[in-house]
């Protein structure tokens, strides 16, 4: 416990910074606010810098689509990208659609892996590329507000909190066991709204 809590001192000023704002666009993404992409792009900034210096290519890199993502998600639940000018609503994918996205996190994340470990070697640089590829897909569908990708995050977090701690990167580490346990809540929420929406679309569909 005592090792616990002199690991967590030692955590720089930058990392609880970036744990904090990440916390923020979570917990903002549950309640479907749009400033949730706010914190997501000066979070990942943050990141972005910490893992390159860790060693964590794959994580690093990830920090680029996530700002990336976030500017679109910012758009996208605002409803600049829906037709009708109206907040994206959440919806469901099917199970062939899952299963092909999975097919292929899996197999890129492989290779991906693979060639990480030529040159690095150890499990690290697979675990690394299978959360990268994994998050890139359940970010693509945080933003199209796909109701599984809550899912999703809760196997991620889970092995990229162990991925965390293994590198160093404690304070983080916490956070995504936190993220697991508000990632099963935010499925919960989301789902609620999605019933909420399809009782309405039948009511209409009645009427």
């Amino acid at each position: 416990m005592t090792g616990l809590l002199q690991s967590l001192a030692g955590i720089p000023p930058a990392e609880w910074a970036a744990v904090a704002l990440a916390l923020g666009y979570l917990l903002l993404a549950v309640r479907q606010s749009a400033w949730c992409w706010v914190c997501a792009i000066a979070s990942s900034g943050i990141y972005l810098v910490l893992f390159a210096g860790g060693g964590l290519q794959m994580q690093a890199a990830l920090q680029v689509f996530y700002i990336g993502m976030a500017v679109y998600g910012w758009r996208a639940w605002r409803g600049g990208l829906v037709a009708s000018g109206e907040a994206l609503p959440v919806t469901r994918w099917s199970i062939a659609r899952h299963a092909t996205g999975v097919v292929l996190v899996l197999a890129i994340g492989l290779l991906n892996g693979w060639i990480i470990a030529r040159s690095q070697g150890g499990l690290v640089p697979y675990v690394d590329a299978a959360v990268a590829w994994a998050s890139v897909l359940a970010t693509w569908l945080v933003a199209r507000k796909v109701l599984e990708n809550w899912l999703y995050w809760i196997v991620i977090d889970a092995v990229a909190a162990v991925l965390y701690w293994s590198q160093g990167f404690y304070a983080t580490a916490v956070l995504f066991i936190v993220y697991v346990v508000i990632a099963a809540r935010g499925y919960l929420a989301w789902r609620a709204d999605l019933t909420r929406l399809e009782v309405r679309a039948a009511a209409h569909a009645d009427a």
